[in-house]
């Protein structure tokens, strides 16, 4: 018998099979349409309280908001990834750090706590795709060229929080800063009164949403920096007449949202306020209602009264956290179809159990070390970020 392949036809639920088509009622809200499956083994929860409970004060667990709830729940401490860094070190006590986060902020926390503590990464593959758009060679190429330009002496580095300790390092040897995206205002007025420009890392839409919408810089006064081109695709006159050199990195997840992302929300929900991480795009930023950290989004949601909608341009995890928390306040996801930072998201329970029976059995696995000359510099300049007044 001979079986002849038939197209389907063109009705609404063949198309979405064939991958042509969408089902809008499943992207509303904050439901995502590919959902994490949950821990194969039904035991993890009860063998990840245990090795906790073994270790004590001896282990300090600290979550990223963005971290999955099966994670969120073992953390001693939730917050972002500069908050997360100070508290690991106001523990000195604590002997095991680890880090539910991605690399970076474990670099960051080995930096700033002692030598005696040990900062674990449950998974090594947990990395942040924007902190890899910034490598040390490409960094230190462009800075030559800015030399041979005559103009690096003038030049301020300034990295984002979110940028490999090699990065805050060549920040703090060159007389720079790190910043957040709470501080970046304040962190980019302290560069530009030792300057007459920044060279901004990695997040070009932090810089030039700080730049412009809240120092009053034109757009003009940013030129993006591309370290595939040479010379960063830019001439001479472009790198010496700017005030802000951005360059050419993003997030994963807050770039993807649209203008039309902020448009089609607003037709569909009368109404809602949009809030959006300065991360975002600067048209998505310039649309939105509110734009803040991720610490204050949390605030501004807590504060909002009962029965107002809102639309959140951040990480998926942190939006459903919000709506489960705040059930008298209509909460949805911005966009209808970006979902997890998938990095982020490969420290799950599976990995967390791994770690913390590791180190019950003595066992100290996946140590995040930062060098002692990458370190020293690099904490030079998250000193000085403290410092800004």
């Amino acid at each position: 018998m001979t079986s002849t392949w038939v197209e389907p036809s063109s009705t609404a639920t063949a198309l979405l099979l064939l991958g042509r088509g969408a089902d809008p009622s499943s992207e509303r809200g904050v439901d995502c349409p590919g959902e994490l499956p949950p821990p194969s083994d039904p035991n993890l929860v009860a063998r990840a309280t245990a090795a906790k409970a073994a270790l004590g004060q001896r282990v300090f667990v600290l979550g990223h908001h963005y971290q999955r709830d099966e994670v969120i729940q073992f953390a001693d401490v939730t917050g972002d990834s500069f908050k997360l860094a100070r508290e690991a070190a106001a523990r000195p006590d604590a002997e095991y750090i680890v880090f539910c986060g991605v690399h970076f902020m474990a670099e960051s926390a080995d930096i700033l706590t002692t030598e005696a503590q040990r900062v674990v990464l449950p998974d090594l593959a947990a990395g942040c795709s924007m902190a890899d758009m910034a490598a040390l060679p490409q960094v230190e190429a462009a800075w030559e060229t800015l030399a041979e330009l005559g103009v690096a002496d003038s030049t301020v580095p300034v990295t984002y929080m979110n940028s490999s300790a090699d990065i805050k390092g060549f920040v703090g040897r060159n007389g720079g800063v790190v910043c957040t995206s709470s501080n970046a205002e304040r962190a980019l007025r302290w560069a530009f009164e030792r300057g007459q420009r920044v060279l901004f890392l990695p997040d070009q839409h932090l810089g030039r949403n700080t730049a412009v919408l809240e120092m009053g810089f034109d757009a003009d006064d940013c030129v993006l920096y591309d370290p595939h081109k040479p010379g960063g695709g830019l001439t001479a006159q472009q790198l010496r007449e700017a005030k802000m050199i951005l360059w050419r990195g993003h997030c994963s997840v807050h770039g993807r949202f649209t203008k039309s992302s902020v448009d089609e929300v607003r037709m569909r929900v009368p109404g809602v306020n949009v809030l959006v991480h300065p991360e975002c795009r600067y048209d998505v930023v310039t649309a939105a209602d509110h734009v803040g950290s991720t610490e204050h989004i949390i605030r501004t949601i807590e504060a909002a009264p009962a029965g107002t909608a809102w639309a959140i341009g951040t990480e998926l995890n942190l939006v459903r956290r919000l709506a489960n928390a705040h059930p008298d306040k209509q909460i949805m996801f911005l966009d209808r179809t970006v979902c997890y930072c998938s990095t982020m998201n490969r420290i799950d329970l599976p990995h967390l159990v791994w770690a913390l029976e590791e180190l019950v059995a003595g066992r100290v696995p996946n140590q995040i070390t930062v060098d002692p000359d990458t370190a020293h510099h690099a904490r030079v300049a998250l000193d000085q970020m403290l410092a800004l007044p």
